[in-house]
């Protein structure tokens, strides 16, 4: 078909009948577009022109039909050229995927960003004068099904310095019922500073150390055979899940989380005292030191406090890790605040939603979000070459 006679008659609004008809010509006309735009990807493939002569070994061999499908703008069918030894990969059509439409684009785009479905029809009314239903919409960001597949079952590195683990929690439509779900996050730092979210799993919150057991022995599947550090915010049973799969990695309660912890139940008029005083326990320069601010502590307070003392005790010892390392290396895993910035970033994107139908549902809209949080994730952590050298020595012959 000759294009230009349809950009001739695009100038005459009278040869047009009806808005299909218009829909018609410009199907035609990217017909031709995606024709002649894989013709130059074959000539580029086999280093010459249709017609010319060549010494090569391979040449044109006809076409093949292929259907490429936008949800929006329905079905086509394309003759695609083949070559004698079918190497020729058109890049504009890959396999498994249709060609998506920059309506299609924009919609998974406002659908990352957290907006509800009659948010996203709204915007497209106004964009494109044109409405758009919640199934479509649906069908449209399913697309992304195959990506998070992929996804979360990459390869990951083979060791990762440290690692952050945590849970946050939203509201599934599940067999006619609202459950709580939860969502089991690890965020990695690997050996060049940088953060990577490692998976995001969707599992029932009641489930505890099974399920992490079940999370960690995924990522030794996908290569990662060693985590010198693993910070969390005491979850029931991670600290034993940790440990029948990574035996050699040292466990780090976040101090903030248990400051929290130990401040909740203080009166107003005594919370800044007992603090000052908790301070003096994680800012000791050792473990002994720290001890023993811990014991003053506990002398001063039990008989008001008791369970204070009580808790920072029966934790010391994946609290007290902390203490081994110099200041560089304690600064980036006293607290989860990598990983709880990570959640509150997600839960911005989330809250739209008061209820997902689905952990699909839930799934999609994680990983899209994370897809938009994590192309921020430019710049390694700070003093990282610092801490690299220090974990080196503590963790002799475990960081090539």
């Amino acid at each position: 078909m000759d294009t230009k006679k349809y950009i001739d008659k695009l100038s005459s609004k009278d040869n047009f009948k009806d808005g299909d008809e218009v829909v018609s010509v410009f199907q035609e006309m990217f017909k031709d577009f995606m024709r002649e735009a894989m013709e130059s990807e074959m000539n580029e493939h086999l280093g010459y022109k249709k017609h010319e002569r060549s010494k090569s070994d391979n040449a044109r061999n006809g076409y093949s039909k292929k259907k490429v499908k936008s949800t929006v703008g329905g079905e086509f069918e394309l003759e695609v050229p083949r070559d004698r030894k079918s190497e020729y990969d058109p890049k504009l059509i890959t396999k498994n995927k249709g060609i998506f439409s920059e309506l299609e684009d924009k919609v998974v785009a406002l659908y990352a960003r957290g907006n509800s479905t009659r948010d996203i029809s709204d915007a497209i009314e106004d964009m494109y004068g044109m409405s758009i239903s919640a199934s479509t919409i649906s069908e449209i960001t399913d697309r992304t099904i195959p990506l998070i597949t992929e996804w979360q079952n990459r390869s990951l590195s083979d060791v990762y310095p440290i690692v952050f683990f945590d849970a946050m929690h939203c509201k599934v439509r599940q067999d006619g019922k609202i459950l709580n779900k939860a969502v089991y996050i690890c965020l990695g730092i690997d050996i060049d500073g940088m953060k990577d979210i490692l998976g995001m799993w969707v599992g029932d919150g009641s489930e505890g150390a099974k399920y992490w057991l079940n999370i960690f022995s995924e990522l030794k599947n996908r290569g990662v055979n060693d985590i010198l550090i693993a910070c969390m915010d005491g979850l029931k049973g991670l600290p034993d899940a940790v440990k029948s799969v990574y035996p050699e990695t040292e466990i780090q309660l976040c101090i903030v989380h248990q400051i929290r912890n130990s401040t909740k139940y203080v009166s107003w008029k005594d919370k800044r005292e007992v603090s000052q005083d908790l301070k003096l326990i994680y800012n000791a320069s050792t473990e002994e030191l720290a001890y023993d601010q811990l014991q003053d502590f506990k002398e001063k307070w039990n008989h008001k406090y008791p369970l204070i003392a009580k808790s920072w005790e029966a934790n010391w010892s994946n609290l007290s890790a902390f203490f081994k390392y110099p200041q560089e290396i304690r600064k980036v895993i006293y607290t989860t605040n990598a990983l709880e910035g990570l959640n509150r970033q997600l839960r911005k994107y989330t809250k739209t939603k008061s209820v997902f139908t689905s952990d699909q549902a839930l799934m999609k809209c994680l990983y899209l979000a994370q897809e938009v949080i994590t192309k921020k994730w430019t710049m390694a952590i700070r003093d990282w070459g610092l801490c690299l050298s220090q974990l080196a020595i503590h963790f002799e012959g475990r960081i090539s």
